[in-house]
C-alpha cells in the first residue's frame, strides 16, 4: 500500500495521488508492499529492482548507497508483534531521497512509521530531507529503548513465576526474549555503522544543526546498544542459573527414587531367601513362621530407610544447604540488577 503525505502547518496530511502538489516536498510511504506497489515504484519512480529486493530482505543490514537518480539508505527499525513467537525483532527499512521527494519502503508496518504518520513527532520539516532521515533514526533509537524496557519488565515477571515453580513455558519465554536481545543488538550495531557513514559521506549535505543532531542520535544509539548488551548478558546468566536449579531438582528426584528402590529391595531379598525350595528355619511352624518372616520384612523397611537417610544427611546435607543458599543469592543478585536497569 502506497500513501502520499504532504505537510500543512507542520503536520502530515494524507493526500490523494492526483492531488499531490508537485511544487512542494512529498513523502511517498510504501508499507506492506504488494507486487503492484513494486511495479509502480520501478516504473514511475525509477527505483532499481535490486534495491527494492534488498529492502524487502529481512536479513539486510544498514547501509547507504548512491544510485544514478537517488540516494538509497537502509536502516533497521524495531518492531513488536504480540502474536509472534519472538515478539520483538527488527526489520529493514529503505529511505530513497530524490530532489523534492522522499520514498520509504517497508514490507510491514511498525511503530516508528505510525509515529510519523500520526504526527507524534514534532518539528518535522519535509523540505530538509537529510534532517528528516536523522529524525527517523532518532525515533528508531527511542523505540529501541522503550522496547528494551518492556522486555526487561517481562523478564522480571517471568522470573517471579520461575521462583515459585519452574516449567518449560517460562524457560522458553526467556529464550525468546534472549533471541529478541540478539536481534536488537545486531540491528543497533548496524545502525551505529550507518551513523558513522552518514557523518563521513558526501552523498548528503548536513548543516551544523544536522551535525549536532546526528551527535545526539549517536549517543542515544550507543545507550541503546549498551542496554541491549547488558540485558542480553543478564538473560544468559539467568537461564544458566535456572538450568542449574532444574538439574538440581532432577538430582533430588533421582535420589528419592533410588532410596525407594533400595528400601523395597531388602524385603524382596528376605522373601526370596525364605521362598527357596530348601529346608529353612520356621518351615514347620505354620502361621507362626509366616508371621516371623513378615515381621522381619516390616522391620527391615524402617531400618534401611533410617540408615540411608542418616548417611545422606551426613554426606550430602551440608552440600545441599550450601547449594540452596548460593542459588537464592544468585537469583536475588540477578533480580536486583534487573531492577536497577529498569530504574535507569
Amino acid at each position: 500500500m502506497i500513501t502520499y503525505w504532504q505537510q500543512k502547518d507542520g503536520k502530515f496530511i494524507d493526500t490523494e495521488k492526483d492531488a499531490v502538489d508537485k511544487s512542494r516536498p512529498v513523502w511517498v510511504d510504501a508499507r506492506n508492499v504488494t507486487r503492484d506497489d513494486i511495479t509502480l515504484l520501478e516504473s514511475e519512480y525509477k527505483i532499481d529492482q535490486e534495491h527494492i529486493i534488498d529492502i524487502l530482505d529481512p536479513e539486510e543490514l544498514s547501509r547507504i548507497e548512491d544510485a544514478e537518480d537517488y540516494v538509497l539508505t537502509i536502516m533497521r527499525l524495531p518492531i513488536f508483534v504480540p502474536t509472534s513467537e519472538v515478539s520483538y525483532f527488527s526489520i529493514p527499512f529503505g529511505v530513497i531521497m530524490q530532489k523534492k521527494m522522499i520514498i520509504t519502503i517497508c514490507w510491514t508496518d511498525c511503530e516508528v512509521l505510525k509515529d510519523f504518520s500520526l504526527n507524534r513527532v514534532k518539528n518535522i520539516n519535509l523540505s530538509d530531507l537529510p534532517a528528516f532521515l536523522i529524525q527517523i533514526l532518532s525515533r528508531a533509537d527511542i523505540t529501541y529503548l522503550r522496547y528494551l524496557k518492556e522486555i526487561n519488565r517481562r523478564a522480571l515477571g517471568i522470573q517471579g513465576e520461575l521462583q515459585s515453580t519452574i516449567e518449560n513455558k517460562e524457560i522458553l519465554q526467556l529464550l525468546n526474549l534472549e533471541k529478541s536481545m540478539v536481534f536488537f543488538t545486531t540491528s543497533i550495531k548496524s545502525n551505529q555503522l550507518l551513523l558513522e557513514k552518514l557523518r563521513k559521506t558526501k552523498l548528503m549535505h548536513f548543516d551544523e544543526d544536522d551535525i549536532d543532531w546526528l551527535d545526539d542520535v549517536e549517543i542515544d544509539n550507543r545507550q541503546a546498544l549498551e542496554m541491549a548488551n547488558t540485558y542480553s548478558d543478564i538473560f544468559s546468566k539467568m537461564i544458566d542459573a535456572f538450568g542449574s536449579v532444574i538439574s538440581n531438582n532432577m538430582n533430588l528426584v533421582m535420589k528419592k527414587l533410588t532410596i525407594v528402590t533400595v528400601v523395597i529391595a531388602v524385603p524382596t531379598f528376605i522373601t526370596s531367601f525364605f521362598g527357596m525350595n530348601v529346608l529353612l528355619p520356621f518351615a514347620d511352624k505354620g502361621w507362626f513362621g509366616l508371621g516371623i518372616i513378615v515381621a522381619m520384612c516390616l522391620l527391615a523397611i524402617p531400618l534401611t530407610t533410617f540408615i540411608i537417610r542418616d548417611k545422606q544427611a551426613r554426606y550430602t546435607g551440608a552440600f545441599k544447604n550450601k547449594f540452596n543458599l548460593k542459588r537464592r543469592a544468585s537469583i536475588r543478585k540477578i533480580r536486583k540488577t534487573l531492577e536497577a536497569q529498569e530504574k535507569d
